[in-house]
């Protein structure tokens, strides 16, 4: 088996994981969340997002939430999906700002009102702004497997996203299965195909757990050359405009499988287990990763 000898994680629970929860997380438990999951060795996460309160009423603390988490021993980044949102992040000390278009249409139409070329349309000369000013740039690749409207995605249009994003100006690509349909034959096909075509880009993976297959889809991403994997603290987050989606992938499962197969993630789970307790009292659904699980059993 060809695996990588180290493998970053990227946390995506302070924003991806808790963007949709329906109960507010209060702005002290998120830091206190951010602060507990740096501590545990995380060097890249995404802290929020800087999107209108009106539709993400959790992300209202986005300002106090980037001012008061920002470290110089970690890249953080903020989504920011539109000009309104980038002046916000000017404002702020962050230097890394994510992305997203769906491969799919539809799914684009849902989520944004564009099609999917009028959306990186839009983007472009955003991205360029952001390169004059030195920023680190994330384009997560929504749908890049299955679409909940359209079905099975062609990895042919995938690819093709996934270049105009680069020729803009894109310094890394989270390709997302984000209705966790993708199987590992799909996941070891689409990245290997990524890798051959676009060599010397940043490529993460971001699997989903609906059909409890995101961790086979990250031994099959290693396989194809992935070192880089989307995850968040026990198995957060979900998608509103992707029916029947679940959560991202737990870290904890991923720091687990990885470190047991002689993968380096650099990660703590004890303290990464701690960093969920911070969060779990406000979180309206139960944490099912099978780690933390069994964290809890032997507390």
């Amino acid at each position: 088996m060809k695996l990588p000898e180290t493998i970053t994680i990227i946390e995506v629970g302070p924003r991806d994981g808790l963007q949709n929860e329906k109960n507010f997380v209060p702005t002290d438990t998120k830091k206190e969340f951010i602060l507990r999951l740096k501590e545990s060795g995380i060097k890249e996460m995404e802290l929020t997002s800087f999107v209108s309160p009106k539709w993400v009423p959790q992300m209202q603390d986005a300002s106090d939430i980037v001012d008061s988490c920002l470290t110089d021993d970690s890249r953080d980044f903020v989504l920011a999906p539109n000009e309104f949102g980038l002046r916000r992040v000017y404002e702020t000390g962050c230097k890394a700002v994510a992305v997203f278009v769906g491969v799919s249409s539809t799914f684009n139409q849902r989520n944004i009102n564009k099609t999917t070329q009028d959306a990186l349309s839009d983007l472009e000369p955003l991205i360029s702004q952001l390169k004059e000013r030195g920023y680190f740039v994330r384009a997560c690749i929504s749908t890049a497997f299955y679409c909940p409207y359209e079905g099975k995605i062609d990895p042919e249009d995938t690819l093709s996203l996934c270049k105009k994003f680069v020729e803009i100006g894109a310094d890394e690509l989270s390709v997302a299965d984000t209705v966790g349909r993708a199987n590992p034959l799909e996941a070891y096909t689409l990245f290997t195909l990524l890798k051959k075509e676009l060599p010397d880009t940043l490529m993460t993976a971001h699997f989903h757990d609906t059909r409890k297959l995101a961790l086979a889809n990250i031994l099959a991403s290693m396989e194809a050359g992935v070192d880089r994997f989307d995850t968040s603290a026990g198995g957060l987050g979900g998608c509103p405009f992707a029916p029947g989606a679940t959560g991202n992938v737990a870290t904890e499962d991923v720091v687990f499988m990885a470190e047991e197969m002689g993968v380096s993630t650099g990660i703590d789970l004890d303290k990464l287990s701690r960093a969920i307790d911070v969060v779990k009292p406000h979180i309206s659904r139960p944490i099912e990763s099978g780690y933390y699980r069994l964290y809890e059993l032997n507390k």
